[in-house]
């Protein structure tokens, strides 16, 4: 039997990309920091420093936060370019700072250690190292060039060249350590992670595998009894009808025909297990799967694609992929739970990618929780309106938050908008203007045949009767 893949699992989307919200509120933080350390050095202890510099320095930080915050959304993660480019954003930013104030006699250069920690515990080896180095190169730059620091009276505060030397090896030998040692508790807990997981999908296909092997024997045991009993009495109608041989040879094909059923179901579960088939399907049978359970709940879900994206035949098959099935099929479970009359499910295909709009006639996503769609816990108090529509319903964006995360581990991408006005007071029922979730994929991810993970070639097993 064939091993399960775990590239898409393990390698190709990490589940532990942080939120861009994250690195925003730690910038404030340190803005907040440094604001506060500027005005007490100035203020309490009457040192001269360049503070239009050392402002500029700071609002060139405030400016980025405000831009991260109105131009991406609040539930963006960060990826691993992304990550780096924060990193080194703030690694020069304080760089610049003790620049300004003093260099490794500030003590403040301790802070050097910040960004060092952050990149060993969530990017990779080459991104750690490339902000080790570039953490070394600022902290022996900063060693030699530095502004003075200068009391009210004009005295230049330093301390010995001995301890600046020491001050500088010291960094240089926390950078390393720290970070390898944060990179490797990292690494041995994510490769925990990933042998956990799949270790939990080989057991879950194996499972599934036995039941199958289950069913066929308790088939194989319950259809035993009628089975014999057609065949003895297949063979005793041949006997019986020898003179008759019109008839002899319809009693000799029901026996022969018992026979082969006995084969058939002796020869299932090991063909069912080589059955190319079940690792892939065309795109539509896949959403049509994943949309089965809520298909009969009261409300029409439609299936369409694009007519640019070529006739049916030219659909393409993508792999079936547990993380996709249950992230689309709460998608649809969400659209369902909150349309009024109707569902529309929508594809589009092209060499490059694969996308997929889950609509609704419902009244659309909150707007104040628009940027928040996909984070775990979020709750909102229930207007009257809600109460009555959907009494029963207590959600906490868990559902949301699982299909986006399993959706992103195979390597798609998620928007969130509404389809009209949610603040409107009416909107009539059965058209697209509800809430709208858009998946989109890069084909080489999920294509089945030419992509990355493409299935190999091969003929399925053929069953011997």
């Amino acid at each position: 039997m064939a091993q399960p893949d775990f590239g898409l699992l393990t390698g190709q989307q990490r589940s532990n990309w942080i939120r861009l919200r994250t690195m925003i509120l730690l910038r404030w933080v340190a803005i907040v920091g440094q604001v506060v350390a500027l005005t007490v050095a100035e203020r309490m202890y009457g040192l001269q420093l360049e503070l239009g510099l050392c402002y500029l320095a700071v609002g060139v930080s405030v400016i980025g936060n405000l831009i991260a915050i109105f131009v991406f959304p609040e539930n963006k993660r960060l990826t691993e370019s992304e990550n780096l480019l924060m990193v080194l954003f703030d690694l020069l930013q304080l760089g610049f700072l003790l620049f300004l104030t003093g260099g490794l006699n500030n003590p403040f250069a301790l802070l050097m250690l910040g960004p060092v920690t952050i990149s060993a515990a969530v990017l990779t080896t080459r991104s750690t190292v490339l902000v080790g180095a570039a953490a070394i190169i600022i902290v022996t730059v900063l060693s030699d060039y530095h502004l003075p620091l200068r009391t009210q009276n004009g005295f230049v505060l330093r301390i010995p060249d001995l301890f600046v030397f020491g001050n500088w090896i010291a960094l240089v030998i926390a950078i390393c350590f720290i970070g390898l040692y944060s990179r490797r508790v990292t690494s041995e807990i994510h490769s925990m992670s990933d042998a956990l997981s799949a270790t939990q999908l080989a057991l879950s296909r194996e499972q599934k595998l036995t039941d199958l092997g289950g069913v066929v024997a308790a088939a194989a045991h319950e259809l035993g009894t009628p089975l014999a009993t057609i065949k003895l009495t297949s063979a005793e109608l041949i006997d019986e009808l020898a003179d008759h041989p019109e008839l002899r040879d319809d009693a000799a094909l029901i026996r022969e025909q018992a026979d082969r059923c006995r084969d058939i179901l002796r020869d299932m579960g090991r063909a069912g297990k080589d059955d190319l088939h079940l690792r892939q399907a065309p795109l539509m049978t896949v959403v049509q799967e994943a949309a089965e359970p809520h298909a009969h709940r009261g409300k029409l879900v439609e299936y369409t694609h694009d007519p640019n994206a070529g006739d049916e035949i030219d659909q393409p098959a993508i792999l079936r992929q547990p993380e996709i099935i249950h992230g689309l099929r709460n998608l649809i479970q969400n659209a369902v739970d909150f349309a009024r009359t109707a569902v529309w499910i929508e594809a589009h295909w092209t060499s490059e990618r694969i996308t997929l709009r889950i609509i609704d006639d419902g009244r659309g996503f909150p707007p104040q929780l628009l940027g928040r769609i996909g984070d775990p816990f979020v709750r909102r108090r229930k207007s009257g309106s809600d109460q009555q529509e959907r009494p029963e319903y207590e959600g906490m964006g868990l559902g949301l938050f699982i299909a986006k995360t399993l959706l992103e581990r195979s390597g798609a991408e998620l928007t969130f908008a509404n389809g009209s006005d949610p603040y409107a007071a009416s909107t009539p029922a059965g058209k697209h203007i509800g809430a709208i979730v858009q998946v989109s994929w890069p084909r080489n991810k999920v294509d089945a045949r030419t992509g990355d993970y493409a299935i190999r070639t091969g003929h399925n097993a053929q069953i011997q009767t």
